[in-house]
């Protein structure tokens, strides 16, 4: 079966037509046509308002819909929805996403629209929600923008399809193009305008209209340069004097950053505020390929810790042996946390696109204003004198009320009233009508007493809007004025930082430290730090005391070196020292309390493991000497395999453990062992046998019944030294009474090795043991168990004499280093 033709064929008239067109003349015509309508009705702004037709267009609808800052919210679908239906001819996509643009508080300086919901982050880097999830309305300083729309004050213009009208600009009560900037790219064209801060421009603008003929350099005394939502620091102010000047220049913004401890052992840059229109995200994701690709070194980790309660902080852990500074110079020319930002003010003026430098855009405005604020000022005279008009007219009626109704009760119809009352008493047609309008019960005594009132005060605006219109002075003066106003109100204190360079250049200084001589040092609480020079530390025993100042062993060694540590189980573990929190540069005995716990770097100890020293790896050394709790002695042979983290500088017996231990200086020092039954025995290192690191030791002293070792240490016998025992019973350190006693160490002779030794203090009634002593090069420095200075007895001459009372708190001593 055929299928029937469904076209209806031409009239018997017709008669056809074909045009030949040049295709080149047309493709012109039509891309000419096309670029006009894209540089006028999207991309580039009103240089007046500062708004593209979008923006625009969802500012007006909005006043229209009554979303003012005092209302509820309403959902956004609600307001793109009015917008696309009735002024705007393109997809809802388009107008949400320039509505959230206008929500984002770091992308506008000024916002314009309340957001409620979820309008993205910075960068991007976290999408807005749908149109159908998110609220709005009209934010407060919004209302400036479309005040006084109603009372003629700008040009209205038809819709797409000629049923709504629009504005063709705003009223815009304060510059929005300088404040709040814009981008945009048209065909053959484009727009890039930085924010800036509202009280600068506004005074720029003032001082504009009080010296019409003032200068760049005069504007630039109030705007220095922009001011960007996310702050920053701006670097280098020669391309923006070039942008103010003749429209166009570049400057470069900089991430805040600041150099602090983010942990224990490690420095970081913390950053607080990011270029403009860059996000955390991109920020990470760029660190992290370059360090992944070793074109960025010193980086250990980046954490984003920003919330809503803090804002932006990004953390960026430096590696320890790396300069901060130096880092940060290379995280700035290899990551977005240095960009370029290039000025392009191409506004519309008069519907044809320029380049405008500061002032042009500011006497724009200004004109704008200046005509918006005539025209104000023309409707609201004319509406007084409309309304002056019929209260004329009125008082007229009211002072011969009797007359008015008689001739209105005469009349046979209201046209006969209108016309006999316009004849007996002058009035014209519309005082006359209005009299007729009025209800008896407004011709009272009263109300003929507020209109009177009601004459004189619309007298005296009329009078007051007719000396605005005819002064130009008092037209300047007064939209200065309300200028003045809005900044007062809607100003806010500047958050980008202007720079004239970018300081003292950071290229001098190395990316990672130098391997200069330091000292390390560990207290008697616990914590490890490193000095800035290799010089012993100095006791004073004069000197100010403070909490973590007992340096219990201390080694030299270069900032890029390891030292070893020694543990109570035998152990030597390797230690880099450019993992050390370096203390202050001070000549006095610094205090660790800038330190870090030695649990940060050696996380494999265990729970009953102690540190007992530190020492060098140099295997030019003299050595360690080691004393164990069951009264083994051993010099260890300085033999320190750089591939090894971990050794064993001696075999323990079963349930044996280091109690003390040095590093050797010269190899003539004493070695002192101390017991819990009060027996010291001291005798010249020169007696033990330097043995290699898996040898189990020698006898060191002759334990008798269950004593212990409490105490074993080297001691350099040319110089002043002191013995500090304390005596008690079990647990006397946990708060039970104690005797102490400081003794010079000369009073204590020499004995052979594997001796008994000596009594070192005699046991007061009561005493059972010692349960602390300590033999140290003078001076000597005691602490409690958390750090805290203590103060020693006077020094007692009698090598077995009985101790004094002591302070209970005494728990640890130290003195000068070998």
């Amino acid at each position: 079966m055929a299928r029937r033709s469904t076209k209806t064929p031409p009239p018997e008239d017709f008669e056809e037509k074909i045009l030949d067109i040049d295709v080149v003349d047309e493709m012109q015509g039509s891309f000419l046509e096309y670029a006009y309508s894209v540089i006028y009705s999207r991309a580039l702004p009103d240089a007046r308002d500062g708004m593209k037709p979008v923006h625009r267009r969802i500012v007006y609808q909005m006043n229209e819909m009554g979303l003012r800052p005092d209302r509820g919210y309403v959902k956004c679908a609600r307001v793109v929805g009015e917008v696309m239906g009735k002024l705007h001819p393109h997809g809802d996509q388009s107008i949400y996403d320039a509505l959230v643009r206008m929500a984002q508080p770091f992308s506008m300086r000024l916002p314009l629209v309340d957001g409620h919901g979820n309008f993205g982050s910075l960068g991007n880097d976290d999408p807005p929600a749908a149109m159908r999830y998110t609220e709005c309305k009209m934010a407060d300083a919004t209302s400036l923008m479309t005040e006084s729309i109603d009372e003629d004050t700008v040009d209205f213009a038809a819709n797409y399809d000629g049923q709504e009208r629009e504005p063709v600009t705003l009223p815009a009560a304060y510059p929005n193009l300088l404040v709040n900037g814009t981008s945009g790219i048209a065909v053959g064209m484009a727009t890039n305008m930085p924010p800036h801060n509202l009280g600068e421009v506004i005074a720029a603008a003032r001082h504009l209209i009080r010296y019409p003929e003032a200068d760049l350099e005069a504007l630039m005394r109030f705007v220095p340069g922009p001011d960007l939502p996310t702050g920053g620091r701006i670097v280098g102010l020669s391309g923006i004097k070039d942008a103010y000047e003749n429209g166009r220049g570049t400057f470069r913004i900089r991430a805040t950053v600041a150099v602090e401890d983010v942990t224990a052992r490690r420095k970081g840059l913390v950053v607080t505020e990011l270029p403009f229109t860059v996000g955390p995200e991109k920020v990470i994701a760029k660190i992290k390929d370059l360090v992944g690709s070793k074109k960025l070194q010193g980086i250990a980790d980046v954490k984003d810790l920003t919330d809503r309660a803090h804002g932006l902080r990004l953390v960026i852990e430096i590696k320890n042996g790396f300069h901060p500074e130096a880092v940060l110079e290379q995280l700035y020319k290899l990551t977005p946390m240095e960009e370029s930002f290039g000025i392009n003010n191409v506004a519309l003026v008069d519907g044809q696109p320029l380049t405008l430098g500061l002032k042009e855009l500011l006497e724009v405005y200004l004109d704008h204003r200046f005509e918006v604020v005539r025209r104000r000022s023309e409707f609201r005279r004319g509406k007084r004198r409309d309304r002056l008009h019929l209260v004329e007219g009125l008082l007229v009626a009211l002072l011969d009320i009797d007359e008015v109704i008689r001739i209105i009760r005469d009349s046979d119809n209201s046209a006969q009233a209108k016309e006999r009352l316009m004849e007996h008493f002058s009035l014209s047609e519309v005082q006359t009508q209005y009299i007729l309008d009025t209800p008896l019960r407004r011709l009272t005594r009263f109300d003929r007493i507020e209109l009177e009132s009601e004459r004189d005060r619309l007298t005296a605006e009329i009078e007051e809007l007719t000396r605005i219109l005819d002064s130009d002075a008092e037209l300047r003066k007064l939209v200065s004025s309300e200028l003045a106003a809005v900044a007062k109100k809607f100003g806010t204190p500047r958050r980008t930082v202007l720079l004239e360079s970018a300081g003292t250049a950071v290229a001098a200084v190395p990316l990672e430290v130098a391997d200069d001589p330091c000292r390390v040092l560990l207290s008697s609480t616990g914590l490890l730090a490193r000095t800035a020079n290799a010089e012993p530390v100095v006791v004073d025993e004069g000197a100010a005391r403070a909490r973590h100042d007992l340096v219990v062993s201390q080694v030299a060694a270069t900032a890029r070196a390891d030292v070893g540590v020694v543990t109570s189980y035998g152990r030597l573990l390797r230690l880099s020292v450019i993992d050390l929190p370096q203390l202050p540069d001070t000549h006095a005995a610094p205090s660790l309390a800038g330190g870090a716990p030695v649990s940060e770097f050696l996380s494999g100890l265990e729970a009953d493991e102690a540190v007992i020293c530190l020492t060098s790896l140099d295997e030019s050394s003299q050595g360690l000497a080691l004393g164990t709790e069951q009264g083994v002695v051993k010099r260890v042979v300085p033999d320190y395999p750089a591939n090894k983290d971990e050794l064993e500088v001696i075999t323990l017996k079963e349930g044996d453990r280091i109690v003390g231990a040095v590093e050797l200086r010269t190899g003539e020092e004493d070695l002192v062992f101390i017991t819990d039954d009060a027996q010291l025995l001291r005798y010249p290192a020169g007696q033990v046998r330097p043995q290699g690191r898996p040898a189990g030791g020698m006898a060191g002293i002759k334990l008798a019944g269950n004593a212990k070792v409490i105490h074993f240490s080297a001691v350099d016998p040319a110089r002043d030294a002191l013995v500090f025992t304390v005596a008690g019973a079990q647990g006397t350190l946990d708060g039970a009474p104690a005797s102490g006693k400081l003794t010079p160490f000369d009073q204590y002779p020499r004995k052979g090795r594997a001796t008994g030794g000596v009594r070192c203090q005699r046991f007061l009634k009561g005493e059972e043991l010692l349960v602390l002593a300590w033999a140290g090069n003078a001076p000597a420095r005691a602490a409690t168990a958390n750090g805290t200075p203590a103060a020693l007895p006077a020094p007692d001459p009698r090598r077995d004499g009985s101790g004094t009372a002591l302070p209970a708190e005494v728990a640890v001593l130290a003195g000068a280093a070998l």
